[in-house]
C-alpha cells in the first residue's frame, strides 16, 4: 500500500514534466493518491498535454490564483467531485522581468505586488478557498515549494522577497490552521532546470556552486529527492511537524563560504 493511498490532492503549478510539481504529481499517483492539476493563462495548453503522461483520467481545471472566481469555481468543482481535500501542492511563483536580474532598485511597486501576490499570497487564498474540503477531511496537509529565502541570491532579487513572505506565511498559517489539523510546511528545494529556473538570469551560477559546495552532491535534473520530500509532508508521516522548512538541496544550506 502506497503511503498516500486513497488521498486527494490538488496539485498547482504541473507545466512540463520536467516541472517539480509533475514530480510531486507522479509520485503521489504511484502511492496510491488520486489527483487534481490546475493550469492557469497561457499555461493552460502545456499543462493539459503533460496531464496526459501522468494517465488518462488526470483532470486539468482552470484556475489563476490571482482570480478569487475561478478559485472560488476549483472549490466548487472539487466538493462536487470529491467532497473532501487531503492536500495541497502551492507549487506557484512569478515574478515580472524587472523583479530579477541583480538591481533591485529597478522594479516599481506594480511589478513587485505581482511577484508577492502570486508568489506568497496565494497560498493563503487557496487555504482559505479550500478549507472546508480539507476540515471535511479530518486532517491534511499543505506543502509549499521555496528556494531558501534567508540569503540574498545572485539575481534573484524580489524573488527572494516573495519568497521570504512566503516562509513566514507558512508559520502564520501553520498557526492558525493547527487547531483544525490542518498542516502547512515548505520544501525548500535546491536549483532544478525548470522552464521556471530557466527565466532566472544567472541561473548557471546556482548550478555551478551547488553541485561543487553540497556535500550529498546535487542534480539539476532530478526531480525526485524533492517529490519525495513533498509526498512525505502530504502523506500521515509527518503528524506533528508543521510551520517548517525541509531543506531538500544536498546540505548545501549547511556549508559555509
Amino acid at each position: 500500500m502506497g503511503v498516500v493511498q486513497g488521498k486527494r490532492f490538488l496539485v498547482t503549478g504541473v507545466l512540463t514534466d520536467d516541472s517539480l510539481a509533475f514530480g510531486v504529481a507522479k509520485l503521489a499517483i504511484e502511492e496510491g493518491a488520486e489527483i487534481v492539476l490546475t493550469g492557469a493563462g497561457r499555461g493552460l495548453s502545456l499543462t493539459r498535454r503533460t496531464a496526459r503522461k501522468l494517465g488518462p483520467d488526470v483532470r486539468v481545471l482552470e484556475m489563476d490564483v490571482s482570480a478569487p472566481q475561478q478559485i472560488s469555481a476549483v472549490a466548487a468543482e472539487i466538493t462536487s467531485e470529491w467532497g473532501r481535500l487531503d492536500g495541497i501542492l502551492h507549487a506557484i511563483g512569478f515574478a515580472p522581468a524587472n523583479c530579477l536580474g541583480g538591481d533591485i532598485l529597478k522594479a516599481n511597486w506594480e511589478d513587485v505586488s505581482t511577484a508577492i501576490e502570486i508568489s506568497a499570497y496565494s497560498m493563503k487564498a487557496l487555504a482559505e478557498a479550500f478549507l472546508p474540503l480539507m476540515e471535511a477531511a479530518g486532517k491534511a496537509s499543505i506543502v509549499g515549494l521555496d528556494f531558501d529565502a534567508t540569503v540574498a541570491w545572485p539575481a534573484y532579487d524580489w524573488m527572494g522577497v516573495a519568497k521570504a513572505a512566503l516562509e513566514s506565511l507558512c508559520r502564520y498559517l501553520a498557526r492558525d490552521l493547527g487547531q483544525r489539523s490542518i498542516r502547512v510546511n515548505l520544501v525548500a528545494a535546491g536549483p532544478v532546470r525548470t522552464i521556471a529556473a530557466k527565466s532566472i538570469p544567472g541561473f548557471a551560477l546556482f548550478e555551478e556552486s551547488w553541485q561543487t559546495r553540497a556535500p550529498l552532491g546535487w542534480d539539476v535534473h532530478d526531480l525526485g529527492p524533492v517529490a519525495k520530500a513533498c509526498v512525505a509532508l502530504l502523506s500521515d508521516w509527518f503528524p506533528m511537524t508543521t510551520g517548517s522548512m525541509i531543506h531538500v538541496d544536498g546540505g548545501f544550506h549547511s556549508m559555509g563560504a
